[in-house]
């Protein structure tokens, strides 16, 4: 196996991983960071060596394998590190990214399942982890020392500021999640919110926030697909749900987006981003954790944003708050584990955690981002200096 791994890591500098299993020991790659893998036996390294970008993550919940002191973050950034390279070397990427996205032919009934089987878990589950309002997507951190709930506050003020609401605004919010937004906007910006989710238990948990706040006469969610909204709306707003709309159907989203706004409206898509050329995907991502989904390059979303009629006003790039934004998810749901353990069981465990702590490692090493796209019809529509973005007028 060491010269399948010599092979598989001929160059890689970037890190490396030293397996061991009993008496044997294999290494993949070379320089700092190390990080030593305890292996349940060799046969667990023949399964991650045959598909990598998936059995890394099986092998790891099901107790294959253990980092030797405990440092989870460590070894993922070196594992991200070395599938980044391995990607960026392989022949054939066009050919798997044209089999990648027919995994990402999203139909409203497949849009559907796939929402189901990620966000109709258990609202407690989110509960524990996320911040107060149940932000489920990157804070924005105007101080390095800021908490995660300030954060995901002035999340919320720069994206009212990009949207330069005016009083009594319809706003339209796509993947309205557990309503956090569009609470903020309506009892801080006067905005009258209609929010869509295919998601059941979001639905309710967003109803139930706004039956307690009395904030019914200015917010009404539904349980309803992007493709048959109907309407005009002052402004547009979709955080955290352009990754999973799935390349296919890029063009049909954005013209849903030209047609429900204004003329003199304003859209803004907040979308994790990938700045690197377009990929195909982590497959243990795409099995476990958000099944047809897709992170996209900028110019993936700016090509299918050009035939709409809408203007680019401004691209954002949101460098490392999502890498901070996963630190303190994972550290509140280490804090909760136990709980967890015993309600959803250990593999359930394993799972998460690989999941929050790898995608901490891809925003902190392997190149992920969030974009920021503010849209107009009008090349009028907004002030012409950029000052407005980050002090309140």
């Amino acid at each position: 196996m060491q010269l399948l791994l010599d092979a598989l890591g001929h160059g890689f500098d970037g890190g490396t991983l030293e397996f061991v299993a009993g008496d044997d020991t294999w290494t993949l790659g070379h320089g700092e960071p190390h990080a030593k893998v305890l292996l349940r036996d060799a046969g667990t390294l023949r399964e991650i060596l045959m598909r990598p970008s998936l059995k890394f993550g099986e092998t790891y919940m099901e107790h294959g394998w253990e980092p030797a002191d405990g440092d989870l973050l460590r070894v993922l950034e070196v594992g991200l590190k070395f599938e980044d390279n391995l990607e960026h070397r392989m022949k054939g990427r066009r050919v798997r990214a044209l089999l990648a996205q027919l995994m990402e032919l999203n139909t409203p009934l497949a849009s559907q399942h796939n929402v189901e089987h990620h966000y109709d878990l258990d609202a407690d589950l989110y509960r524990r982890f996320l911040d107060d309002g149940m932000f489920y997507s990157c804070a924005y951190f105007e101080q390095a020392d800021q908490t995660l709930e300030a954060a995901q506050q002035a999340k919320c003020a720069l994206i009212a500021r990009k949207l330069d609401l005016k009083p009594g605004a319809r706003v339209l919010d796509i993947g309205c999640g557990w309503g956090g937004l569009a609470i903020h906007l309506a009892q801080n910006h006067d905005a009258h919110v209609t929010g869509i989710t295919l998601s059941v238990e979001q639905l309710a948990v967003a109803q139930a926030r706004v039956a307690e706040l009395g904030l019914q006469d200015r917010i009404e969610f539904r349980l309803e697909d992007y493709r048959n909204t109907e309407g005009a709306f002052d402004a547009i707003v979709s955080v955290g749900m352009f990754e999973h709309v799935g390349r296919p159907q890029y063009p049909t989203y954005f013209k849903r987006v030209h047609d429900l706004l204004e003329p003199d409206g304003t859209a803004l898509i907040h979308t994790i981003g990938r700045l690197s050329p377009p990929g195909t995907g982590n497959a243990w991502i795409r099995k476990y954790i958000f099944p047809g989904g897709y992170i996209p390059a900028a110019s993936e979303a700016l090509a299918a944003l050009e035939p709409s009629d809408l203007l680019l006003n401004d691209l954002e790039v949101w460098r490392l708050h999502y890498a901070n934004t996963l630190m303190h998810w994972n550290r509140r749901f280490q804090a909760s584990r136990p709980y967890f353990a015993d309600k959803l069981g250990e593999r359930f465990c394993r799972m998460w955690e690989f999941y929050l702590l790898s995608c901490q490692a891809a925003f902190r090493w392997g190149g992920l981002c969030v974009f920021h796209l503010q849209l107009s019809k009008r090349l009028a529509r907004l002030p012409l200096a950029r000052d407005y973005l980050y002090a309140p007028r």
